[in-house]
């Protein structure tokens, strides 16, 4: 059973995460359109987009038809990709491909542990979202605060969470198989999004600790 549906899932979830990494990649070798779009409110309307969009896919995602739910994964993965497109510009092409394979990493042996560990995890959920709703607010605060510290130990504890939230939805991704509460095929692009959305989480904040900026 495990294998039946952890392939499929990882699978999704490697081209949800090299579209986005080569739409910003691309979207960062042309200043101009860079310019245009964080350059006005072209940014913010960006931002609304993505979280509507990650917002109706969670609600959704799971009672479209297979082909629409990865149309509409990609489509979130590129528009994702135009707000990432900035890591390319701030941080340096290697200590960027560092904490990529860094992140990969510790994804994997988070991943691995939901896959084979009897513990049900399904009690840490509560907890898990309420780190993530603290983490959210604190970003928030920060913004006004503008505290380096204050910022690395929220990037520290949303590391912990985000590694958590990987355990967790990989045992409920192989539990929804088990108990055939979704069609495969949608299950397979629920589980990519809901395992794009730790990892790209977990890649954001480990970059803010280990990352090099481009200006040093």
């Amino acid at each position: 059973m495990t294998n039946k549906i952890l392939p499929k899932v990882f699978g999704w979830m490697f081209i949800g995460l090299l579209v986005t990494f080569l739409t910003g990649f691309y979207v960062s070798l042309h200043p101009e359109t860079m310019l245009k779009l964080f350059g006005s409110y072209a940014f913010l309307i960006v931002i609304i987009i993505e979280f509507a969009l990650v917002i109706f896919l969670s609600a959704r995602i799971t009672k479209m038809k297979p082909a629409t739910a990865f149309v509409s994964f990609i489509i979130y993965s590129a528009v994702s990709g135009l707000t990432f497109s900035t890591i390319f510009v701030t941080y340096e092409l290697s200590s960027i491909m560092f904490v990529f394979l860094l992140a990969a990493f510790i994804f994997a042996i988070f991943a691995f542990l939901g896959a084979v560990t009897k513990i049900d995890l399904s009690k840490l959920g509560t907890y898990l979202f309420i780190g993530l709703i603290a983490i959210i607010i604190c970003g928030i605060v920060n913004i006004f605060m503008n505290n380096t510290m204050f910022d690395l130990i929220v990037s520290c504890i949303a590391i912990a969470v985000f590694v958590g939230y990987t355990a967790y939805d990989v045992q409920q991704i192989l539990r929804m198989q088990e108990f055939n509460m979704i069609p495969e095929d949608n299950l397979a692009i629920y589980g990519a999004l809901e395992l794009y959305l730790d990892f790209i989480n977990l890649f954001l904040r480990l970059l803010q600790l280990f990352g090099r900026s481009s200006d040093d």
